[in-house]
């Protein structure tokens, strides 16, 4: 198979969908691989730790997608590289179609069959391609916060572990799956008064075992949340409905009991974002205030921290990539039920049904297709 890496072009983002380990790997089970020029270099890699893992150099995305068989990336596309995928292509990346109806319809008119990370499963249940890059984001949440709440920022003016005689600040973690934890780990680590409150028992069981005295759980409810905000510095968001759009967990009439200049870290901004007032936001422009209080909502946080990021998207996708390009995307997805449950669009159809219902679109079961 030819596999076809392209510069992402999404702005700010700096991470690559294959490594040059990757790459050698591909080479090595005889694939032939194609790299647009520089499309590394913001992760660190130049074109020639592609050329000595045996990939090819071309200078356009424009020849990447003309002649790739299989496209690797790490955004879902961009317009103007939907206009450039084709029938048969296939499309390895993360998607988020939930919450853009433009890019599904695009995909679904390419006729190309696109599987997309975020859905991929594990035999635990888990997301495996997403896991790393929500390790990261959740770890990046009150990092990026904790800049957002300094006064120059348009913050309180709050430091996160506060000095002797003056508290620390209040953080709330909405979500206590991957992102929720690395997120309340990391605050708490800084010195925050954390509370983290998701819907699941045995997962807040889990965590206070685990963290127990580190930072305090709660059972997640609007009445919960609502008792809490006022009191909050920072609220991050980490609630993920594998594939679909995320909730909306703070109103915009809410604001008005939260103390002026508290903090809001969406990072399920990717599926629509779960606090009613948020907006997609990038690295260069990542912040923006909304009755008092500031949101940070970077649709790409991981591109932030692109060297470590790629290296761990890269040795999450690896095994599922050279399964792809070693069996064709059929027979790898019959002997894999969880790549196959990445599948979200084949040859015009829809197949991931909570992507239909928030779109409105019919879809198909995936196992049909093989």
């Amino acid at each position: 198979m030819k596999i076809g890496c392209p510069t992402e072009i999404k702005p700010q983002e700096f991470r690559v969908g294959l490594t040059p380990n990757a790459a050698q790997e591909a080479v090595g089970h005889g694939h032939e691989v194609i790299v647009q020029s520089g499309a590394g270099l913001g992760a660190g890699f130049d074109d020639a730790a592609y050329e000595a893992a045996g990939a090819r150099i071309i200078a356009t995305a424009e020849e990447v997608f003309a002649e790739a068989d299989m496209i690797v990336k790490v955004k879902e596309p961009q317009a103007a590289e939907r206009a450039m995928l084709r029938e048969g292509q296939l499309l390895f990346t993360y998607l988020h179609l939930a919450p853009d109806e433009a890019q599904t319809r695009d995909l679904l008119a390419s006729g190309c069959t696109a599987i997309a990370y975020e859905t991929v499963t594990d035999r635990a249940g888990g997301l495996p391609l997403l896991a790393p890059m929500s390790e990261v984001a959740g770890r990046l949440a009150p990092q990026v916060g904790a800049w957002t709440l300094q006064k120059a920022n348009g913050g309180r003016g709050v430091l996160m572990g506060g000095v002797p005689g003056v508290g620390p600040a209040k953080v709330i973690v909405i979500g206590g799956g991957v992102v929720g934890t690395h997120a309340a780990k990391i605050a708490a680590g800084m010195g925050a008064d954390v509370t983290v409150l998701d819907r699941s028992l045995p997962r807040l069981r889990y965590l206070d075992d685990v963290f127990g005295g580190t930072f305090k759980t709660g059972y997640s409810s609007a009445g919960l949340v609502e008792e809490l905000l006022p009191q909050a510095d920072m609220v991050i968001g980490a609630v993920l409905i594998p594939g679909a759009a995320a909730p909306k967990l703070v109103r915009r009439d809410q604001f008005g009991m939260m103390k002026p200049g508290a903090v809001l870290v969406d990072v399920a901004i990717d599926q629509g974002g779960c606090f009613e007032t948020s907006k997609a936001t990038t690295h260069a422009d990542p912040i923006y205030e909304v009755d008092g209080i500031m949101h940070y909502c970077v649709a790409n946080m991981p591109g932030a921290v692109a060297r470590t990021s790629t290296l761990a998207l890269g040795n999450a996708t690896m095994p599922f990539m050279l399964a792809l390009a070693d069996k064709g995307w059929k027979r790898a997805c019959a002997d894999d039920p969880h790549l196959l449950a990445g599948l979200n669009v084949h040859a015009g159809q829809l197949t991931y049904a909570a992507v239909g219902e928030a779109l409105g679109i019919e879809t198909v079961d995936p196992k049909s297709l093989l």
